[in-house]
């Protein structure tokens, strides 16, 4: 018997902001699978089990969903933001590249507001032009690619979303991606924090580059760095979108 496997991202935080789609999977899955503060975001329910997981056993997690599927349950495997977004979607491919018996399992992605857009739309429109995503946790890629992707991108005057900016593990790294975007001649550019964005805990700062402080920033916040030409307007800031 052949079940279903649905991955799907919950938005940065606020319910309102869950698609329909991703409220229709969770109202008929029979196992909800993920990093246990979002699985926390899911209500309990009768015929719903919940499997929470530490944040590092995304590949031991997306097997175990695979299984479970493959065993005829209904399974959501559940990210915040969206799943194609530094998280979960990506690791549940990485299994199955693993596991030939599954290859034929019916999968869904299921698309979520990343924290990115939303953090984006709480500030005003800073990616209304050419912008990349870099996440800075060093934990799945070398240091040394992150600094090298951060220097490109100040160098093609992208505006820059940075995920993961800094932890308890690694105190020290949001100190020197700072430093190198300084020495890349960005210290004029807007730079937003937006801390658990959509959420009762929300805080939005601007400053200049070379006003931000590496504390400023925490596992709950995504920092924008705007490309040359972004600019405020009142207490928005935007990239417009003619570049001359």
């Amino acid at each position: 018997m052949t079940g279903t496997l649905t991955i799907a991202g919950l938005g940065p935080g606020d319910e309102a902001l869950i698609t329909p789609e991703v409220s229709a999977a969770l109202a008929v899955a029979t196992d909800i699978i993920g990093y246990a503060p979002y699985v926390s975001r899911v209500p309990p329910r009768a015929g719903l089990t919940l499997h929470p997981s530490d944040n590092r056993v995304e590949v031991q997690r997306a097997s175990e969903a695979l299984r479970l599927a493959a065993e005829g349950h209904h399974v959501v495997v559940v990210s915040s933001g969206d799943p194609g977004v530094f998280a979960m979607a990506s690791a549940v491919f990485e299994a199955l590249e693993n596991a030939p018996q599954w290859h034929e399992l019916p999968i869904r992605v299921l698309p979520g507001v990343t924290a990115m857009l939303a953090a984006a739309a709480s500030a005003g429109a800073p990616l209304g032009h050419d912008f990349c995503a870099i996440n800075l946790s060093d934990n799945l890629k070398p240091w040394p690619l992150i600094e090298k992707r951060l220097r490109l991108a100040a160098d093609a005057d992208f505006a820059i979303a940075m995920y993961n900016p800094r932890s308890a593990s690694r105190p020290d790294g949001f100190g020197r991606v700072l430093e190198i975007l300084r020495e890349a001649g960005c210290g004029e550019r807007i730079v937003i924090f937006a801390r658990a964005v959509s959420t009762s805990e929300q805080r939005i700062e601007t400053v200049l580059l070379q006003d931000a402080r590496p504390e400023m920033a925490d596992m709950r916040t995504v920092v924008i760095v705007g490309n040359s030409a972004t600019r405020r307007v009142g207490r928005w800031v935007y990239a417009p979108r003619q570049v001359r």
